[in-house]
C-alpha cells in the first residue's frame, strides 16, 4: 500500500491531468484552489467557481475540505464561509474515492440536486421548496457576480508577470 503522501501527489496529479485548472497555495501539495464549471443542464451552467481545497495529513482515509471561495447560491453550501454539507465527503468518506471524484461526480451532483430537507443556507433551502422558478432565477442573477469576483481573487493572487 503506498503512503498517504504518495497517494495525494498521484491524486492531485491526476486531478490536474484531468484538464481542471489547479493552483497551488504554498509550496506543499495539501493545499490549492480548483477551476470548477456548473454542471450543464442546471441553473449553474456557466458559471465557474473557485474551490479551495485542504487535503489532512491522513488523506485519503480522511475526507478532505472543500469550500467554494466565490458566491454561491445554494441550500447545501453556507453562504458566508462556501462550507460544503455533502455526506460523501463529510460522513460517507472512503479511501476510494480520490479528488477526480469530487470535482467530477460529487459536486456536479450537489449541484444538480440540492437537498433542501438538510440545509446550511435555509433561505435557499426555504426559497427552492416554495418556489423553485425563483430559486433558478436567483442563481442565474448571482453567477455573473460570482464569476467576476473569483476572476478578481484570481488576479489578485496570480504572481506578476513584472520582471520576467
Amino acid at each position: 500500500m503506498s503512503s498517504p503522501s504518495k497517494r495525494r501527489e498521484m491524486d492531485l496529479m491526476k486531478l490536474m491531468m484531468s484538464d481542471y485548472k489547479v493552483e497551488m497555495i504554498n509550496d506543499g501539495m495539501q493545499e490549492f484552489y480548483v477551476e470548477f464549471h456548473g454542471p450543464k443542464d442546471s441553473p449553474y451552467q456557466g458559471g465557474v467557481w473557485r474551490i479551495r481545497v485542504e487535503l489532512p495529513d491522513a488523506y485519503p482515509y480522511k475526507s478532505p475540505s472543500i469550500g467554494f471561495i466565490n458566491k454561491i447560491y445554494h441550500p447545501n453550501v453556507e453562504e458566508m464561509s462556501g462550507s460544503v454539507c455533502l455526506d460523501v465527503i463529510n460522513q460517507t468518506w472512503s479511501p476510494m474515492f480520490d479528488l477526480v471524484n469530487v470535482f467530477e461526480v460529487f459536486l456536479p451532483q450537489l449541484l444538480l440536486y440540492p437537498n433542501p430537507s438538510d440545509p446550511l443556507n435555509g433561505e435557499a433551502a426555504a426559497l427552492m421548496m416554495r418556489d423553485r422558478n425563483g430559486y433558478d432565477q436567483k442563481i442565474k442573477g448571482i453567477l455573473p457576480r460570482a464569476w467576476m469576483e473569483k476572476k478578481m481573487e484570481s488576479d489578485a493572487t496570480s504572481p506578476s508577470k513584472s520582471g520576467e
